[in-house]
């Protein structure tokens, strides 16, 4: 009898203790589900700190480009509403071509470079934040996030874009509150193997050996044509080329007379394709002055794709880089077909090869004669 009562003993303690263990990984799970985070904190381009419930499922984008940093994260799926702005262009925006679903999304406002967003709009779509890239600062951020309860998100290219590190920022913050932490970083990390790749092809090519270059024809708030060009130009400054126009000092967007154009007579000419209509114009006009022009006289005339579509398309900014990189130094790209290259850099960024669209729109990668148009 006292052997049975030891035993019965024995069981009750061993139930009790698997009833305790199993409650401590209850208690355990538990505790595990309230540590999880219901929402996100992050510090935007503007310097401000800004919570976000998680997850996010819905987002808006407003202002050049912040849409555009959403897709390449791979989160286009989770976008619920669009600018018109986005509407009124039909080319020269791989994201929007990569995504066409986007253009049936509700209109959240008008959108552009100088626009103010529409609170109420955004409102309607109930996202549960809003990206915004250069259409807000601080001060207008707070009022907008005010306005709407929905927190905003400041965004930012940086001053050139392509490859500005507040890109990477902007990207990295997005697959932050996004969930798409992985992807971001592949964005980035590939942009900047890009990057690097582009400037150690080229870093050590002596200065003597490298051709006199120039761009032409670039949109700045319109289309202009051979006179519109720019110092600092990305995708030459990625290739360590003997751009012409930074020996004028300036910075950016530059208009300059054609006769100094004369002058510089650069080995190469690249015409920005957006405004290559207005250089064929002009050709008929005074094509003394074209024909002048070395580059044009030896076949060294190019057009490239245009990038500069509400703000950078660093998609095609890099594969640009790749084509000039290809004309100026042909050695050193021995092994690149800029084509290829292109629908390389379209299909990591975007999952769709992209090239022989833009072609179609625009005329791509190819030698140019304004005399025969």
């Amino acid at each position: 009898m006292k052997k049975k009562l030891i035993i019965v003993i024995a069981m009750l303690a061993v139930i009790a203790l698997t009833v305790a263990l199993l409650a401590g990984c209850g208690d355990e799970s538990a505790d595990n589900e309230s540590n999880e985070p219901d929402s996100i904190t992050v510090t935007d381009l503007a310097g401000r700190e800004v919570e976000i419930a998680a997850p996010v499922e819905r987002v808006t984008a407003i202002g050049p480009g912040a849409l555009r940093l959403i897709c390449y994260t791979g989160d286009a799926d989770k976008v619920v509403g669009i600018e018109n702005m986005e509407l009124q262009w039909g080319t020269g925006r791989p994201y929007i071509m990569a995504n066409p679903e986007l253009l049936d999304l509700p209109i959240i406002g008008q959108g552009g470079p100088d626009s103010t967003p529409d609170p109420e709009m955004l409102i309607t779509v109930d996202p549960d934040v809003i990206f915004a890239a250069y259409l807000v600062d601080a001060a207008k951020a707070d009022e907008l996030q005010s306005k709407t309860g929905i927190p905003v998100v400041v965004l930012s290219y940086g001053a050139l874009g392509t490859f500005d590190e507040e890109v990477f920022a902007s990207i990295e913050i997005i697959g932050e509150i996004t969930g798409s932490d992985q992807r971001a970083q592949e964005v980035s990390d590939y942009i900047r193997s890009c990057q690097d790749e582009l400037d150690e092809r080229t870093a050590d090519i002596p200065e003597s050996d490298k051709p006199t270059v120039y761009v032409g024809g670039l949109g700045m708030k319109g289309t202009h044509g051979i006179e519109s060009t720019q110092a600092d130009y990305p995708p030459l400054d990625s290739i360590n080329a003997l751009n012409v126009v930074d020996e004028t000092g300036a910075s950016g967007s530059v208009m300059i007379d054609k006769e100094q154009l004369l002058e510089w007579d650069p080995d190469i000419i690249f015409l920005d394709e957006s405004g290559y209509g207005m250089v064929v114009e002009d050709y008929r006009s005074n094509p003394g002055l074209y024909d002048s022009l070395q580059a044009l006289k030896e076949g060294n005339f190019y057009g490239y794709l245009p990038f500069n579509y509400y703000a950078t398309n660093i998609d095609t900014a890099i594969a640009d880089s790749y084509f000039m990189g290809k004309i100026m130094f042909p050695d050193a790209f021995e092994d690149i077909d800029p084509v290829e290259k292109a629908d390389e850099i379209y299909e990591f960024l975007l999952g769709t090869a992209m090239y022989e669209q833009m072609a179609r729109d625009f005329g791509g990668f190819v030698q140019l004669d304004p005399s025969s148009e």
